[in-house]
C-alpha cells in the first residue's frame, strides 16, 4: 500500500448480539472496529465506538468498551491528530465517541442525520452534543485525494462506506454495509453470477455493489467482523 496513506484498524471492544438477532440458537459476540486513515492532508477517523444508550440497551447487548484513546495510542495517534470523522451510520455502537471531538467535522449522510434526530434511533447525546459540527452529504463525495464516501444503504437508509485508493488498489471500509466478510463476498459473487447470465433464482445483491465494482476493490474491512474480504483477482 502507498505509504502516504495508511489504514489502522482500531479495537473498540465488543458486544453480545442475542440469538433473536443472529438467526441461530446461540448469541454471538461481535467486535466493534473503527479505522484511522493517515493521509498527507490529515487523519480521518471512521467510526468512534460504543456509546451509552441507556440501561435497557446495556442489558440487551452487554457491551464491553475499549477506550478510544487507548486504541488510538496503539496506532501511534492521539485525539489531537484527528482532523475529520466519518460515521458509517449513527447507531450507538458507531458514534459513541463523537462527543470527544467538539469542533471536528463529522461527515454523515443527510438522511441518516435526519433519522437520528427524530428520536428513538440511537443514543441522542452522541449525536447532538456541545460543539457537534456536522457536514451533511447527499450521496457520493470526494473527501481527500484517494478517499471517497460512497452511499451503501441497507442496514440503515443513510449508511455510507469509505473507499481508500492507493497505488495498491482500493480498500473499502464497509462499516455495517454487510455484517460479515462472508456476506459481502456472497453479494459480490451474486452480482458476478447475475452479470454472467446465470438464470434465477439467485441471491439479491445491493445495487451499490455496481459502484464499488467500478473501483475494483482489493479488500474490504468491516465494523463487526475481524475477517477481511480480499479479491481473488490480481
Amino acid at each position: 500500500m502507498d505509504q502516504s496513506i495508511r489504514i489502522h484498524r482500531l479495537d473498540l471492544g465488543y458486544f453480545v448480539r442475542p440469538s433473536s438477532e443472529t438467526g441461530g440458537s446461540h448469541p454471538r459476540v461481535e467486535p466493534v472496529l473503527a479505522y484511522a486513515v493517515r493521509h498527507p492532508d490529515g487523519v480521518l477517523l471512521f467510526d468512534t465506538g460504543i456509546g451509552d444508550a441507556g440501561p435497557e440497551t446495556e442489558a440487551y447487548y452487554r457491551p464491553h468498551r475499549r477506550p478510544l484513546d487507548a486504541a488510538l495510542a496503539g496506532a501511534g495517534l492521539t485525539r489531537a491528530d484527528i482532523t475529520l470523522i466519518v460515521n458509517c451510520h449513527l447507531h450507538f455502537d458507531h458514534c459513541g465517541g463523537n462527543p470527544l471531538f467538539p469542533g471536528i467535522p463529522i461527515l454523515v449522510q443527510a438522511a441518516e442525520l435526519a433519522t437520528a434526530r427524530r428520536g428513538g434511533y440511537t443514543a441522542d447525546h452522541c449525536v447532538d452534543f456541545p460543539g457537534a459540527t456536522y457536514q451533511e452529504l447527499d450521496g457520493e463525495a470526494k473527501l481527500l485525494p484517494g478517499i471517497r464516501v460512497l452511499p451503501t444503504p441497507g442496514h440503515t437508509p443513510g449508511h455510507q462506506s469509505l473507499a481508500v485508493t492507493t497505488s495498491d488498489g482500493t480498500t473499502v471500509l464497509a462499516g455495517q454495509a454487510h455484517d460479515t466478510s462472508a456476506e459481502y463476498g456472497a453479494a459480490h459473487l451474486a452480482r458476478h453470477a447475475t452479470l454472467g447470465g446465470l438464470e434465477p433464482p439467485l441471491p439479491p445483491c445491493p445495487t451499490w455493489h455496481d459502484r464499488l465494482a467500478e473501483l475494483d476493490p482489493r479488500r474490504a474491512f468491516f465494523a463487526h467482523d475481524s475477517a477481511v474480504w480480499e479479491s481473488v483477482t490480481s
